[in-house]
């Protein structure tokens, strides 16, 4: 068993006064990790946190484990343990999923890329504290605060790229928290992922992604022509349905997630107003195209998104339960009908625009079609 030297002293995020996690007995890889995770939201919490991740070399526990599935998670008579975490690196992770919302204990062995389940947990506090998480990106144009959502890959990204290469002010990519109260914004700033097609439209980011990430991506490149190059010929040996299966596997593969502030500089984390909101989705044809929408129509097709995106959470609370019929847990529960009223609170009286565009699109266009919205 590999021991870890441990930091001094706790390790402290805030998400904005919302939700307080704490990092204790962390070793300082595993507060690289939780930090890759959250972003620079490191605060020292002046209250009880809402979150602590306990590390520890090993889990004890006091029965044996019974599995589900294969090696994706177990249970003992007391306590439930996720088996995977990012990239499917095997990892031992107790979640007391029925504290979840609450006050919450997770005890973690140390060393992991990454703390399973630990954003999906975040946002599902964040909504019993009264910040909303949503599926989005959010950027400051000439003084107005602008949210942009949509389902996966229905351009959000590219929106925030297309402004942010004309000077606006980063607020956050991949989750943004709603203020019902006051209608404003902020987000955590996570790595963003570069399509390599992003960057041959966009070359001043190019420089900034680093040599090594630079490296990569024409390797893939090159990769990727060479399956075009087979694909369109002839291999003696090799089915053509499995060279579509190898390009298709390159080309999944040409993106770098880089950090928001090794792109744009440093970004600020402070809650900013919501004037306008746009609803992002891909369709078929070439036009970039604009149409009204009301914002109640948004936040019932976004409570959606937001269910989607904590698929793979439910999967392992499904587990919880069936390791633990007896017991539940309401925040989980409710998690649908909670979302859809705060995000009518939080979007109400907003202007709205549907913006409907091919994928993948000339970024620029975006900029044309959203920029006169605004």
């Amino acid at each position: 068993m590999i021991q870890h030297s441990r930091l001094q002293g706790p390790v402290d995020f805030d998400l904005h006064g919302r939700v307080g996690i704490r990092l204790v007995d962390a070793a300082p890889g595993d507060a690289r990790a939780v930090a890759a995770q959250l972003g620079p939201l490191r605060s020292t919490l002046n209250r009880e946190p809402d979150i602590v991740i306990r590390f520890v070399d090993r889990i004890a526990h006091a029965s044996r484990l019974r599995y589900l599935g294969v090696d994706d998670a177990a249970f003992t008579d007391d306590a439930f343990l996720v088996l995977k975490s990012k990239h499917k690196v095997k990892a031992r992770v107790m979640i007391p999923f029925q504290d979840i919302g609450g006050r919450c204990e997770i005890v973690c062995e140390s060393g992991l890329p990454a703390v399973p389940l630990l954003i999906p947990i975040l946002n599902l506090t964040a909504l019993t504290r009264g910040a909303v998480p949503l599926h989005a990106s959010a950027f400051v144009c000439d003084g107005t605060g602008v949210l942009v959502t949509g389902w996966s890959k229905g351009g959000k990204t590219e929106a925030l790229l297309a402004f942010m290469s004309r000077g606006a002010e980063y607020l956050g990519d991949e989750w943004i928290y709603l203020d019902p109260d006051t209608q404003r914004m902020f987000g955590i700033p996570q790595p963003i992922r570069l399509w390599d097609w992003h960057l041959r439209q966009l070359h001043q980011y190019r420089q900034r992604i680093g040599w090594g990430k630079r490296g990569r991506l024409r390797v893939l490149r090159a990769a990727a022509g060479v399956g075009r190059g087979l694909t369109e010929g002839s291999w003696p040996g090799m089915p053509a349905r499995a060279l579509d299966r190898v390009q298709a596997l390159v080309q999944r593969q040409t993106h770098v997630d880089v950090a928001p502030e090794r792109l744009f500089g440093p970004c600020g984390t402070a809650p900013r107003p919501m004037d306008r909101v746009f609803l992002l989705a891909s369709a078929a044809g070439e036009e970039v195209r604009a149409e009204p929408i009301d914002t109640a129509e948004i936040a019932r097709r976004m409570v959606y998104s937001v269910l989607y995106e904590l698929e793979s959470f439910m999967s392992y609370y499904h587990m919880f339960r069936f390791a633990f019929p007896g017991s539940t847990n309401d925040t989980i529960d409710t998690t649908e009908q909670r979302l859809r009223a705060a995000l009518q609170r939080s979007l109400e009286g907003r202007p709205a625009h549907c913006i409907y565009h091919p994928y993948p699109m000339c970024i620029a266009s975006l900029y044309d079609a959203m920029r006169p919205l605004i």
